[in-house]
């Protein structure tokens, strides 16, 4: 079996949707998401690109992805965001999130990061484990705060 770890391209993006979907599926949020194929495809290759993605694939076919983003630490200067890595739940064993996980790092590296970050399900033992193995600190002192756009709008209005 030979498994391939390279950068995606806009023809990936339907298969990289896919893996969004199930990764909503394993995070036991099926109906979360609500980005559609079109928003990905011009998100990531449009004028403006917001993320970048690694696509692993078997035979020329896509059974993972990690999708990441810069962001910039007023502590430690440029950082990225790893906002989800996912493989197929039926080739999940055979190190193909190791090997994307490494690929993303690397091009951290490569960049001159500061820090690579990412959220971890507190329930996902298996990943925290990995992560842990890898030299990854786990902050359990740091609560992830999120506003939804029903929110944001919300907001914005009471201060109108």
């Amino acid at each position: 079996m030979n498994i391939r770890i390279r950068a995606g391209k806009k023809e990936d993006m339907p298969s990289v949707y896919r893996l969004i979907q199930e990764l909503a599926e394993f995070e036991k949020e099926p109906d979360a998401v609500e980005l559609t194929l079109e928003n990905l495809v011009e998100d990531g290759f449009g004028k403006a690109p917001l993320f970048k993605t690694f696509v692993a694939e078997i035979d020329k076919n896509i059974v993972g992805m990690a999708l990441f983003y810069p962001r910039y630490s007023t502590w430690k200067g440029p950082s990225i965001h790893l906002e989800d890595l996912i493989v197929n739940q039926d080739k999940r064993g055979l190190k193909i999130g190791s090997l994307l996980y490494a690929e993303v790092i690397a091009y951290g590296y490569k960049k001159g990061v500061k820090r690579i970050e990412w959220a971890v399900l507190d329930w996902n033992t298996p990943a925290i484990e990995f992560y842990k193995r890898t030299g990854a600190t786990i902050l359990s002192d740091w609560n992830t705060v999120q506003m939804s756009e029903k929110a944001i709008k919300k907001y914005v209005e009471s201060l109108e």
